[in-house]
């Protein structure tokens, strides 16, 4: 296929969007009504390249709050319709609306109760006339230049899966942490997780009293391993920090004399702090903006609860 070939390829699924976009009415919010009052669940099915959007569909809306499962119409119609209560809504997807097994599938679905809604090609096919709600995708051609292997089609029913999850994202007020919770595993959860999942707490804390001396304050420094020092009053709260760069510093201005200075008297005053329930990438933001290794965790009353090194948020990069 030559260039020209691939981009009508893509003009055509394009048209396909905006004429699925102008088309969409009040039947796409009463699925959306019907979907955020459901007890059950979201049971998302079709055939073939249908069936396989069917099943990102099903993925996408359990991951944003609205559990949903793919439900294959043979195996349905071999037992696996067990999966489906009267407490669900199932959305059948069929670009031509007639395919077999949805159809034969369609009367099951609703004597157990089920409330099924299609999403075809036509109104007037058989799947849109059995069902309880319907909303048209229209299609003037397929992409596939033979006109036989969808395309156009299913890009639509994609877009359409991905407009209702959206949808009910943002009427369930759906939120970041929701999210968090549906996605503990990979790069994604460790990026959501927040910083009192992330930090270095209780021994783990480099920690010096202000009348300690910076020679023994080097060697909490050197035992925690973590390039720094908080200094806190006798109740935890921050009075300071000290850095490996800040001993460098001192040494070039100062030279040994300093080892015998007490803590306070070497530590940084106002260094940057973060509240343990911030989020872990928001972290990795102030960081990275200000070129530093490492931030003091405090409460609402600046007691120390943890400190955060860049360590710990490696692979936390946007994706």
């Amino acid at each position: 296929m030559t260039l020209d070939g691939a981009k009508k390829v893509l003009a055509i699924e394009a048209e396909a969007l905006l004429r699925l976009k102008d088309s969409l009415d009040g039947g796409f919010v009463d699925l959306m009504e019907k979907v955020l009052v459901c007890k059950g669940r979201v049971v998302v099915s079709g055939m073939g390249k249908s069936g396989l959007i069917a099943h990102k569909i099903a993925a996408t809306l359990a991951s944003t709050g609205t559990p949903a499962l793919f439900l294959h119409p043979s195996e349905a119609l071999h037992g696996d319709l067990g999966m489906v209560t009267a407490d669900d809504v199932v959305f059948a997807l069929s670009n031509s609306g007639e395919t077999e097994e949805l159809v034969r599938l369609a009367p099951f679905i609703k004597r157990l109760g089920a409330f099924l809604a299609s999403a075809t090609g036509s109104r007037k096919s058989t799947l849109a006339r059995v069902s309880d709600l319907h909303i048209t995708v229209p299609i003037d051609q397929e992409a596939c230049p033979l006109g036989l292997a969808p395309m156009a089609s299913t890009t639509a029913q994609l877009a359409l899966g991905d407009a209702l999850a959206a949808a009910l994202i943002e009427r369930r007020g759906f939120k970041a942490d929701d999210f968090a919770r549906l996605h503990p595993g990979g790069k994604l959860g460790k990026r959501l997780m927040r910083v009192n999942e992330l930090m270095h707490k209780g021994r783990e804390i480099p920690r010096v009293a202000p009348e300690t001396l910076l020679k023994d304050a080097i060697y909490e420094i050197s035992s925690k391993k973590l390039g720094m020092t908080v200094v806190t009053d006798g109740e935890g709260r921050l009075e300071g920090v000290i850095t490996d760069g800040d001993m460098r510093r001192l040494f070039q201005a100062h030279g040994g004399n300093v080892l015998d200075w007490p803590a306070a008297d070497c530590a940084s005053r106002k260094p940057l702090t973060i509240r343990p329930e911030a989020m872990a990438v928001q972290a990795l933001g102030i960081m990275e903006s200000r070129k530093i290794t490492s931030l003091v965790v405090v409460d609402e009353e600046s007691r120390v609860e943890g400190v955060l090194h860049l360590h710990d948020l490696w692979g936390l990069q946007m994706i």
